[in-house]
C-alpha cells in the first residue's frame, strides 16, 4: 500500500497504480493535516479542561452527599453518592484517556491514540451498568427491610445535588456536538446522577408528606433501571466502534450506489468503512475501471463523490483497470519511441475527476 504524503511532501511512485492511489489519498491527508494543524491541540485541550472542572464539582459534592446520606439513613442519597463516586472515577478516566488520545501518531501507531477515547467510554459504560446493578440490589433489600429516613436532610441534599449535577453537565456540554464519545460518556454519568437527585427529591417529599419510607427504595430501583439502560447503550455503541463496524450515520447501501454512479466505474469489491474514533471515519475500496477511462480521473471523481455525498475525507481507493493504458494516459508514439508517463496530458474522458483533482 502506498505511503500517504506528508503536508510538505507529495510522494510519487514509479508504478502508475500507486501514483493514482497516492494522488487521491494525499489530497485528503493534505487537507486534513492543514485543517487540524492549528486547531487540533486546542480542540483536544478543551475537553480536558471541561473534564477537570466537572471532576472537581462532582468529587467535592460526593463527599458531602455521602456524609449526609449516612447520617440521615437515606439509601437514595447513599446510592447517589456511590454513583457520584463512580462518576468521579469515570471523569478521571476520561481525563486520562483524553490526554492519551491527544498524543501524536507514531510509526508503531499510525492512527495515533484516538481509540483511547473509545476504550474509556466503553469502561464508563460498564461502570454505569455495574453501579445500576448495585443500586437495584440495595433497593430490593431496603424495600424488604424499611428503615427510618430523615426526609428533610434527604430532600435538601438532593436539591443541592441536582444543582451540582446540572452545573457539571453544563460544563461538559460546552462546545460538545456529539463528536467526542469520551466526553459524551462522562456526560451520561453526570446526567444519570442528576436523575438520581430528582429521584431522591421525589422520595424525600413522599417521606415528609406521607411518611412512606418505601418510596425511597422504589424510586432508587426505577432510577437503577434507567441508569443500566444508559450504560448498556454506551457499551453497545463503543463495542460497535471497537469491532470496526460501519459508522451508524453512514448508509453503506448508499455508498455502494454512489460508487456505481461515478462514470468509469463498472464494479467494486473489498469495500470497508469503519471509525477510528467518533467523527474519524475511514473508507477503503477497490474499483474496477471501464475501458476508455483513465484510472487517475476515475479515482479523483470517486474521492470527490464520497466526500460530497457522505463526508468521507479519509479514503483509500485502489483502481483495477482492464489494461495498463487505463492507469496513465499516453500520447501516441511511434514504434521506436519509448512511452513516457511524465507530464503527459490527460485525455478528456472524465471531466469530473479532472476538476476535483485540480
Amino acid at each position: 500500500m502506498a505511503r500517504a504524503a506528508q503536508p510538505d511532501e507529495h510522494a510519487h511512485h514509479d508504478h502508475a497504480h500507486h501514483d493514482d492511489h497516492d494522488h487521491a489519498h494525499a489530497h485528503h491527508d493534505h487537507d486534513h493535516d492543514h485543517g487540524h494543524a492549528h486547531g487540533l491541540s486546542e480542540l483536544r485541550r478543551t475537553p480536558i479542561r471541561r473534564l477537570v472542572i466537572a471532576f472537581a464539582i462532582t468529587a467535592g459534592f460526593m463527599v458531602v452527599e455521602a456524609i449526609v446520606g449516612f447520617l440521615s439513613g437515606s439509601l437514595a442519597l447513599l446510592a447517589d453518592a456511590g454513583h457520584m463516586l463512580a462518576d468521579a472515577a469515570a471523569l478521571a478516566l476520561a481525563m486520562i484517556a483524553q490526554r492519551i488520545a491527544s498524543q501524536q501518531r507514531t510509526r508503531a501507531r499510525t492512527y495515533g491514540y484516538r481509540r483511547a477515547e473509545v476504550l474509556a467510554a466503553f469502561a464508563n459504560g460498564v461502570a454505569l451498568a455495574l453501579t445500576a446493578v448495585w443500586i437495584f440490589g440495595e433497593a430490593v433489600q431496603r424495600f424488604q427491610e424499611p428503615r427510618s429516613i430523615d426526609g428533610t436532610a434527604m430532600t435538601a441534599t438532593a436539591v443541592v445535588g441536582l444543582v451540582v449535577n446540572l452545573l457539571a453537565a453544563a460544563v461538559l456540554s460546552i462546545g460538545e456536538k456529539g463528536h467526542n464519545i469520551n466526553t459524551r460518556a462522562a456526560l451520561a454519568h453526570v446526567l444519570s446522577d442528576a436523575l438520581g437527585s430528582v429521584g431522591a427529591i421525589v422520595g424525600g417529599v413522599l417521606v415528609l408528606s406521607l411518611g412512606w419510607t418505601r418510596a425511597d427504595p422504589i424510586i432508587s430501583g426505577v432510577i437503577a433501571l434507567l441508569i443500566c439502560w444508559g450504560g448498556f447503550k454506551l457499551v453497545r455503541d463503543t463495542s460497535h466502534v471497537l469491532m470496526e463496524g460501519s459508522p451508524i450515520e453512514i448508509d453503506i447501501a448508499h455508498v455502494e450506489e454512489t460508487l456505481l454512479k461515478v462514470p468509469g466505474v463498472t464494479g467494486f469489491h473489498d469495500l470497508h468503512v469503519w471509525s477510528i474514533s467518533e467523527g474519524f471515519d475511514v473508507l477503503t475500496v477497490h474499483i474496477v475501471i471501464a475501458r476508455g477511462f483513465h484510472g487517475t480521473d476515475v479515482v479523483q471523481a470517486v474521492a470527490a463523490r464520497l466526500r460530497e455525498a457522505h463526508g468521507l475525507e479519509h479514503c483509500t481507493i485502489q483502481p483495477e483497470p482492464t489494461s495498463e493504458p487505463q492507469l496513465v494516459p499516453l500520447r501516441r508514439k511511434s514504434h521506436t519511441e519509448i512511452p513516457s508517463t511524465s507530464n503527459e496530458p490527460k485525455l478528456p474522458l472524465s471531466r469530473e475527476g479532472e476538476g476535483d483533482g485540480g
